[in-house]
C-alpha cells in the first residue's frame, strides 16, 4: 500500500512542482519583457528629448544672428541657455561611456556659458560685436551638425530594432554587437567632429579660456603611466583591486582633456559582476581628478546628514582638511555634495570639489576634484576695505538677512573677488547676495532653490 501511495503520489507532487515553476518562470519572463519595454521607452523618450532641445538651440542661434533689439537677444540667449543645458543633461543620462560624450557634452556646455555670459553683456549695454557674432555663426553651426547628427541617428534606431536595454546591461552581458556598433560608431563621429570646435575666450566659468589656464594645484612633478597606476590603486584601497587597465592615453587625449590625465578601469574584488570603476590621474603631480563607480544603488538607508559626515571623513583621509560642506544633489539613490575651501575663516568658492555618497551603503561612487586643482593656491587674502554694515546698507533694506560671512568668488576665468556673502530670505524665498569687500559694489545675487532633492543656487 505504501509503495503505491509513493508511486502515485510523488510524481503527483513532482509534476505539480514543476508545473508551479514553469508558472512562475513564465511570469518572471513576462516581467522581465515589461521591464525591458518601459526602459527602452525611457531611453527612447530621452534620446528624441536630446534630440529636440539641439534643434531648439540650432534654431534660436540662427535668430540671434538676426536679431538686433537688446531685449530680444537677451531672450533667445537665455533660451539657449536653458535648452544648450538641458541637452547636456539629457545626454548625459544616455546608457553609454562617458569617454564617448565627453565632448560633446562639453560642446553643450560651452554653448550655454557662452550665450549666458553674451546676454549679461547685452544687459550691461553692450552690443554685439563682430567677435562675438562670428563665434555665434561658428557654434550654430556646429550645432546644426550635432543636430543633423542626431536626427540621423534617430531614424537609424526607429527603423531598426534597437535596444537600449541591451546597451544599458552591457557589463553584466554579451551586448547586441548590431546595436553597440551603430550607437558607437556614430556617437565617436559626433566626438571626432566635436574636437575641431573653436576656442571661445568668455568669463564663463566653463570657457577654454579657464579650460587652458595652468592648473595651480597640480604642482610640477611628472607622473609615469605605472606611478598613476599606484596612486589610483591606493585612492582606491589597492587590497581591495582585482584589476586595473589603462585607456583613453595618447597624444589626441592629452590635447583634448582638461588636465592631461593617464585614466585607469578598475574592477574591485566583489565578483565577476562587478560594475566597472573609472578614475583618472593627472599626469603632473599625480593626482587624483575624477572618479566614478557605475553601480546601481537599489536601497536608501542613511540620511542625508550621514551621508554628507561620510564625505566629509573621506576628504580628510584623502588629505583635503578644511574643506566645508555647501550645496548638495539627491538623486538615484546617491546624494552629491560641493565641499568649498576654508582659509582663515573665508569659504573660498572657487577652490571647489564634489563626492557623491551612495545612500545605501555609505560608499564613494563619484568625485571630482578637477576645479580645485585648477583653482587652488595659498591665497594672500586682503583685508576687507569696507565694514560688514557698510556692506548691508548696500543690501535692499527689505531682505531679512539670516547669515553674514566672507567668501571669495570667481569674478571670471583669470580674477577673483572678495566679498561679504549675506544670506537671507526677500519675498519668502531664499536668495544670496555678494557684497565687493574691497570696493562695496553689489556683485552677484544667486536665488537658492530647496526641494527634496537638495539645495542648488541659481
Amino acid at each position: 500500500m505504501k509503495v503505491k501511495f509513493k508511486k502515485i503520489v510523488v510524481p503527483s507532487i513532482l509534476v505539480i512542482a514543476l508545473v508551479a515553476i514553469g508558472i512562475w518562470g513564465g511570469y518572471q519572463y513576462k516581467l522581465k519583457e515589461e521591464y525591458e519595454i518601459v526602459l527602452n521607452n525611457s531611453y527612447q523618450r530621452l534620446f528624441y528629448d536630446l534630440k529636440a532641445h539641439v534643434e531648439n538651440v540650432q534654431v534660436s542661434l540662427s535668430k540671434v544672428l538676426l536679431a538686433e533689439s537688446k531685449e530680444q537677444n537677451v531672450l533667445l540667449l537665455t533660451k539657449i541657455m536653458q535648452e544648450a543645458y538641458s541637452a547636456e543633461e539629457k545626454l548625459g543620462q544616455m546608457p553609454v561611456s562617458h569617454s564617448d560624450i565627453a565632448k560633446t557634452e562639453k560642446f553643450l556646455n560651452q554653448v550655454a556659458d557662452y550665450s549666458f555670459a553674451i546676454a549679461e553683456d547685452s544687459l550691461e549695454g553692450k552690443p554685439i560685436d563682430a567677435k562675438n557674432r562670428e563665434a555665434l555663426v561658428n557654434l550654430q553651426n556646429y550645432t546644426d551638425y550635432l543636430s543633423k547628427e542626431l536626427s540621423e541617428l534617430h531614424k537609424k534606431i526607429a527603423d531598426k530594432n534597437f535596444s537600449f536595454g541591451a546597451v544599458k546591461r552591457k557589463e553584466r552581458r554579451d551586448l547586441d554587437k548590431t546595436n553597440e556598433n551603430m550607437l558607437n560608431t556614430r556617437l565617436i563621429q559626433l566626438e571626432e567632429k566635436m574636437t575641431e570646435t573653436p576656442e571661445l575666450i568668455y568669463d564663463g566659468p566653463f570657457s577654454d579660456q579657464v579650460t587652458n589656464v595652468k592648473p595651480k594645484g597640480l604642482g610640477d612633478k611628472t607622473v609615469s603611466a605605472e606611478e598613476a597606476e599606484k596612486i589610483a590603486k591606493e585612492f582606491m584601497n589597492g587590497n581591495k583591486v582585482a584589476k586595473i587597465s589603462m585607456f583613453e592615453e595618447g597624444e589626441q587625449m592629452n590635447k583634448t582633456a582638461r588636465i592631461p590625465a593617464y585614466t585607469f578601469s578598475i574592477t574591485m574584488q566583489n565578483g565577476k559582476n562587478s560594475p566597472a570603476i573609472y578614475i583618472s590621474v593627472s599626469k603632473t603631480g599625480g593626482k587624483v581628478v575624477w572618479m566614478t563607480n557605475t553601480r546601481a544603488v537599489t536601497e536608501k538607508k542613511l540620511s542625508v546628514q550621514q551621508a554628507q559626515d561620510k564625505a566629509q571623513k573621506f576628504l580628510e583621509d584623502k588629505g583635503y582638511k578644511s574643506m566645508e560642506p555647501n550645496y548638495s544633489l539627491k538623486y538615484d539613490g546617491t546624494v552629491l555634495f560641493n565641499f568649498a575651501l576654508e582659509q582663515n575663516g573665508v569659504t573660498i568658492y572657487p577652490d571647489l570639489i564634489k563626492v557623491k555618497i551612495a545612500l545605501d551603503s555609505g560608499e564613494v561612487v563619484g568625485y571630482d576634484a578637477a576645479q580645485f586643482l585648477k583653482a587652488h593656491y595659498k591665497r594672500d587674502i586682503p583685508q576687507p576695505q569696507i565694514s560688514k554694515e557698510e556692506a548691508r546698507g548696500r543690501v535692499k533694506t527689505n531682505f531679512d538677512i539670516e547669515n553674514v560671512r566672507l567668501a571669495i568668488i570667481p569674478k571670471s576665468s583669470l580674477e577673483e573677488q572678495l566679498c561679504y556673502e549675506f544670506k537671507g530670505k526677500y519675498q519668502g524665498s531664499d536668495f544670496i547676495v555678494y557684497v565687493n569687500a574691497l570696493t562695496g559694489q553689489e556683485t552677484k545675487i544667486l536665488k537658492i532653490i530647496k526641494n527634496e532633492n537638495g539645495t542648488l543656487t541659481f
